[in-house]
């Protein structure tokens, strides 16, 4: 490992950081500088753009973008107001009922649409006033909503452990989803219980008192938007079609769904799929970049040196989980997560594998450890628009989060010490 080239990688990447220049641009500038250490200028300015085409250049990749506008369609499309009132329904008259619907509501959409920004906007939107109204402290309200949504990471189908898979090298992408249901549903009712706690501090309102006859009502309406995970995630494990012919079967029903419930019309058709585009362009430029970082890193051998030098530290195979995932939370608040995934994953798989650990273990871990950093300053996405929305300040925000990290933490640390977590689901399906 040339140290010269690290250094030139690493300094680069904060200096343009630290002046505002975007995450994505810092990674492809970062990688050009690095090269133009062992070459000369126009091969190192070649050889980047290509290497960002070629990352692009993966088949896995087009379900991005397709669930992208499935999930714009699902939050303009009513399908958040029918799963908000069913778990309402659930909660009852809990202490904080409010609360409660918000981190159920947030795992629904996650489950349907994917996405942390889309369940932050959805949630936060519809939720946000009434909580307000009804004596909820609106920062209280802002930390669980930016907490919960982040729930739609682990919950498949989640773009996230597609780009996982990618930079794993080929992890089952199947398995991977599988395995997000049961730490998604620990993380929320972690959430909910420290949510809990919260509201007997608080002495907040109950909710309101529900009859089976409402809670029929309103999972009779919400059918129809959870069917779509009988559709896409059965159709991915029974073999039926791959996870990318999901998201278009995903886009499809959505449009189809939204349509009859009439919220959305062809008219609006243009609105969404410019939005679309516009999150998919980000996601994408960060996906190439990335990956250009990424074999920058491998050429001059970067993750060999530190596999040796964490394996040097310790055998033990807590200890180095330990550092990985003291590392990534850290990592985490300065970094998005998608290029975080793809430019750590190649790092430290390698590591934990040779001490045993599943990839899916580790993929599912690693996920989320890194959704905690989207809910921290100072690049956390869900963070700005849950405050944003919520019309309150990060600074007013911090301390009611607090409590909340520290659950997600304590989520993170019992999948690390219980691999079955993640693991028993894809073993029961054979993935």
């Amino acid at each position: 490992m040339e140290v010269l080239s690290v250094l030139v990688l690493v300094l680069s990447f904060i200096f343009f950081l630290g002046i505002g220049v975007p995450v994505a641009w810092s990674l492809g500038l970062s990688s050009m500088f690095t090269l133009m250490v062992t070459v000369a200028s126009m091969p190192a300015i070649t050889t980047v753009a290509q290497r960002m085409g070629t990352g692009l250049d993966s088949f896995s990749l087009l379900a991005i973008p397709f669930f992208i506008l499935a999930g714009e369609l699902m939050n303009r499309g009513g399908i958040a107001n029918r799963l908000i009132e069913f778990a309402k329904a659930l909660t009852g008259r809990l202490p904080g009922g409010l609360l409660h619907v918000n981190v159920i509501a947030a795992m629904l959409m996650g489950a349907i649409a994917g996405s942390a920004v889309a369940a932050a906007s959805s949630m936060g939107g519809i939720l946000g006033k009434r909580m307000e109204k009804e004596g909820y402290p609106k920062e209280l309200g802002a930390a669980v909503n930016i907490t919960s949504s982040t729930t739609g990471l682990i919950i498949p189908p989640s773009n996230v452990l597609i780009v996982y898979s990618l930079a794993s090298g080929g992890v089952s992408i199947a398995a991977l989803f599988v395995a997000g249901y049961l730490p998604g549903l620990l993380v929320g009712l972690l959430l909910m219980i420290t949510a809990a706690v919260m509201v007997k501090i608080k002495k907040l309102p109950a909710g309101e008192a529900t009859t089976i006859k409402h809670l029929a009502v309103t999972f009779w309406h919400a059918i129809p938007s959870l069917f779509l995970l009988v559709v896409v995630i059965g159709g991915i494990i029974g073999g039926v079609f791959t996870a990318t012919e999901a998201s278009a079967i995903a886009v499809v029903y959505s449009l189809v769904l939204s349509l009859i419930y009439k919220e959305i019309g062809f008219k609006d058709l243009p609105a969404v799929l410019l939005k679309s585009a516009e999150t998919t362009a980000v996601v994408m430029l960060l996906i190439a970049t990335s990956m250009a970082m990424s074999w920058v890193m491998s050429s001059e051998e970067i993750p060999q040196s530190i596999s040796n030098s964490l394996l040097s530290l310790s055998d033990n195979i807590f200890v180095i989980l330990i550092m990985i995932n003291v590392l990534l939370l850290f990592v985490g608040i300065f970094m998005d997560m998608t290029p975080a995934v793809l430019i750590f994953t190649p790092i430290f798989l390698p590591v934990v594998t040779s001490l045993g650990v599943d990839p899916v273990h580790f993929g599912i871990m690693m996920v989320l450890n890194l959704c905690i950093g989207l809910c921290t300053p100072p690049v956390g996405s869900v963070l700005f628009i849950g405050v944003g929305i919520a019309q309150t300040t990060i600074q007013k925000v911090i301390k009611p989060l607090l409590p909340f990290f520290f659950a997600m933490i304590l989520a993170l640390a019992l999948i690390m010490i219980f691999p079955e977590i993640s693991l028993w689901l894809p073993r029961v399906f054979g993935l």
